[in-house]
């Protein structure tokens, strides 16, 4: 059997003396592995970093097989190496990627997300809100989505500032009472109320990088086991947390 698709290279791994298995992050096809024939060589190896956006064909002789890919590289993205923030993005990115989607299983929606970030990166600054919310996306694709619109208690839409850790309901200020201190800080960047500063912005970022980051390990627990989220994450989420 055989399919086409398109999609950005996650991982690559040397293979025997000279092929490579990557992973892309497919459009119809979700996150699928297969064997580059010449993949590890002086010619192809360059065109086969993450975050590349690459037209693929797969084929094996069954569809559980890992099969081969034939790979036509689209876009490089080579820009991203010369901006440390957006560089420890992409790895973020890819790391997780390849961590917690399940293989083949197509996510359409969060793939166009992923790749219109992916782009961002490379285009300029101020992508940094947009990859808090892609980690939003990425629970929701997972079935750990949040519940960011009411408040658990009260069913208020206003003075939404933290959120259950058990349930990932957001809860208003009234509604917390004496459990406030037992609940995870709602940023105003997920809110619709995002701050003005830098200093300030680096604050909401690092409240929200650990919202997504509790509910990431609590639904991938089975995975993850005793291990913390990947460090690509954590390296991340390290230069996001100050000022530039």
């Amino acid at each position: 059997m055989d399919w086409q698709d398109e999609g950005a290279l996650i991982a690559m791994r040397p293979h025997g003396e000279s092929a490579a298995i990557i992973e892309v992050f497919t459009a119809a096809h979700g996150r699928h592995a297969g064997v580059v024939r010449g993949g590890a060589s002086r010619r192809m190896a360059p065109h086969l970093q993450p975050g590349t956006q690459v037209a693929v064909s797969w084929s094996a002789r069954l569809g559980e097989h890992l099969g081969s890919f034939t790979v036509e590289p689209l876009r490089s993205r080579a820009a991203i190496l010369s901006d440390r923030r957006a560089l420890a993005g992409l790895n973020a990115v890819c790391a997780l990627l390849h961590l917690s989607l399940p293989e083949r299983e197509p996510h359409p929606g969060f793939w166009r997300q992923t790749m219109a970030l992916l782009d961002q990166f490379a285009a300029a600054p101020g992508w940094e809100a947009d990859y808090l919310r892609w980690e939003l996306a990425l629970l929701e694709s997972l079935g750990f989505g949040l519940d960011l619109t009411s408040c658990a208690a009260t069913g208020a839409r206003e003075g939404l500032v933290y959120v259950s850790p058990r349930s990932g309901r957001a809860v208003s200020r009234a509604g917390a009472g004496e459990w406030a201190a037992r609940l995870l800080p709602l940023p105003g960047l997920l809110t619709g109320s995002p701050p003005t500063d830098a200093a300030a912005m680096a604050a909401d970022l690092a409240a929200g990088l650990a919202l997504t980051g509790h509910f990431l390990r609590q639904g991938l627990e089975p995975l993850l086991g005793e291990r913390p989220l990947p460090e690509a994450r954590h390296r991340l989420v390290e230069l996001l947390s100050r000022t530039r």
